[in-house]
């Protein structure tokens, strides 16, 4: 999400990629967000009118930072040919991963937004709209219940109801991406896996052995 350089002279170019990029950058370099629309537009040499075709507040473009990372993963995702031959496990893996993938490239802004909300994050107003894409996306995405041996066990509980837990589960492994310190984040791969695997085996007549193996590996964490 790098800002495109222009040449001295010409009206620069604004679109939503450009914004959010100069914001993104703006954050970063200044350790803090700039104080209104003014100050982001004069520092950064776009007319106000420029950015209210495209947001009415800085407060969306927060917002929208956090859809654009998913919508990148999400087409990621789907642009890998075998995806669509996946199962539901893998889908939901990959989806995890995926978008794990591209915070990761953007962690220091990440980190910077998420900074001190460690311990309410299903409460940040600037995950509202990303939580809503989430879930329409795992209701547009997912079939469950699916094998007939769950039929009977799900039969009450709607995809909405999937969804949010789908939600809740990243809001985890967020807190825990957070504050991994492992390299190449592989502790946050492993929790990953064994969290997905733990939810679907749920449904499974023996899901003693995936919930043992998910809660050694948190023990261990918080022993370390």
């Amino acid at each position: 999400m790098e800002p495109t350089a222009k040449k001295r002279g010409k009206k620069k170019i604004v679109d939503d990629q450009v914004i959010v990029s100069l914001f993104m950058d703006s954050v970063l370099k200044n350790d803090a967000e700039p104080k209104n629309v003014y100050q982001f537009c004069h520092d950064n040499g776009i007319s106000e009118a420029d950015f209210y075709v495209h947001y009415g507040s800085l407060a969306a473009v927060k917002e929208d930072i956090w859809l654009q990372m998913f919508a990148n993963a999400v087409a990621t995702m789907q642009n890998d040919e075998h995806y669509e031959s996946y199962n539901q496990r893998n889908k939901l893996l990959t989806l995890y991963f995926t978008f794990f993938e591209i915070l990761t490239l953007n962690r220091s802004y990440v980190l910077f937004q998420l900074e001190g909300h460690q311990q309410a994050l299903k409460n940040l107003k600037s995950l509202k709209g990303l939580r809503n894409q989430f879930k329409d996306f795992v209701v547009d995405t997912f079939d469950f219940p699916q094998e007939e041996m769950w039929k009977e066990k799900f039969e009450k509980i709607s995809k909405p109801v999937m969804a949010e837990g789908a939600w809740v589960n990243f809001l985890f492994l967020l807190k825990f991406w957070i504050e991994d310190t492992s390299k190449g984040f592989e502790k946050t791969d492993v929790l990953i896996e064994k969290s997905v695997n733990t939810a679907m085996d749920l449904a499974n007549t023996q899901p003693l052995e995936s919930l043992f193996d998910l809660g050694k590996f948190l023990w261990k964490e918080k022993m370390n």
